[in-house]
């Protein structure tokens, strides 16, 4: 028991890198097993690259897009937001392009790695350029005459000239040396996005480590005590239904209310609230809107803040 405890708080404490971790991993099973499974190039000059290039980019779009679907942040800000008098002013729109930025950056995780274990892989690509008329005329330049109309049977070891099925081991350096270099830049750029947010902190690191701690301990009690709420009031509402009488009158917040702890987080060192939650319950004027003020930012840093809710990924 005490073994299992040691194990679930080590993933409380890196859920985050777990998750992106575990979201790698599937990412790259699936693609080893499409590639050897699935995927069975046609050696046609006619299909070899639209086969080659839905298996290679199709799959990372439809990452890409579920990436945005399991993220709490894309409901936050879009659920209501079409609704009639849901009106955005210019600050709003733009807190909410950096938003979709960061969402965006995230949800190329599991595409990106898909893209680079196939071209690591190599048979994607191989059958995709192949099948290319520009980079044929390309790779077969000085050599036998018949290689165009050769190299799309390349990836199935059909080319009747030695020297014109050889092509396929540059095809293969090719798409291996484009993956590494597609992975070396995704290491760059992740290594300056995250320093320049933890550069650009309005908090300290230690700050940051108590702000999370909160975040969890505010979800888990929402949860609690939503639950006991629902479970209080549907009860009430099944007895009165039942025995015909009026409900007892319990308090639930208003459609404003939820409205307002529902909107984006932004930070004001004036006032260093750890949630939105936290900021409704400590505004002097509850009818004021708490959504944006003067002095209010984004940090990505702070993006956390937004991806907090009630089991809002599960339930989607």
């Amino acid at each position: 028991m005490e073994k299992f405890q040691k194990v679930l708080d080590l993933y409380q404490k890196h859920h985050s890198a777990l998750g992106y971790g575990l979201v790698t991993l599937l990412t790259a099973g699936g693609e080893r097993l499409f590639s050897t499974v699935v995927f069975s190039c046609p050696c046609s000059a006619t299909w070899n690259l639209p086969y080659g290039l839905v298996f290679l980019l199709v799959p990372a779009l439809a990452l890409f897009l579920l990436g945005y679907v399991l993220s709490a942040r894309t409901w936050r800000l879009l659920t209501g937001c079409c609704a009639p008098g849901a009106r955005r002013g210019c600050g709003a729109g733009l807190r909410c392009t950096l938003v979709c930025t960061q969402l965006s950056a995230a949800a190329a995780l599991a595409p990106l790695t898909w893209v680079a274990v196939a071209l690591l892989g190599g048979a994607f690509y191989e059958c995709a350029v192949s099948g290319s008329a520009p980079f044929a005329r390309f790779l077969c330049q000085g050599r036998d005459p018949s290689c165009v109309a050769q190299l799309p049977l390349v990836p199935c070891n059909q080319a009747k000239e030695s020297e014109v099925q050889n092509l396929l081991k540059e095809l293969r350096a090719q798409s291996q040396v484009l993956g590494w270099i597609l992975i070396a830049i995704v290491i760059i750029v992740l290594l300056i996005f995250t320093s320049l947010s933890r550069c650009l902190s309005p908090v300290s690191f230690l700050q940051l480590k108590f702000w999370k701690i909160y975040l969890e301990q505010e979800q888990k009690i929402l949860k609690t005590q939503a639950t006991e709420h629902a479970t209080i009031l549907a009860e009430e509402n099944v007895k009165s239904f039942f025995k015909g009488s009026c409900p007892k009158e319990h308090y639930t917040p208003g459609i404003k209310d939820w409205q307002q702890i529902s909107s984006l987080y932004t930070f004001n060192p004036k006032e260093q609230y750890y949630s939105i939650l936290h900021k409704y319950v400590n505004k002097s004027e509850k009818s004021q809107s708490i959504r944006s003020a003067e002095g209010d930012a984004l940090f990505p840093v702070l993006g956390f803040v937004d991806s907090s809710g009630i089991n809002i990924t599960a339930e989607i």
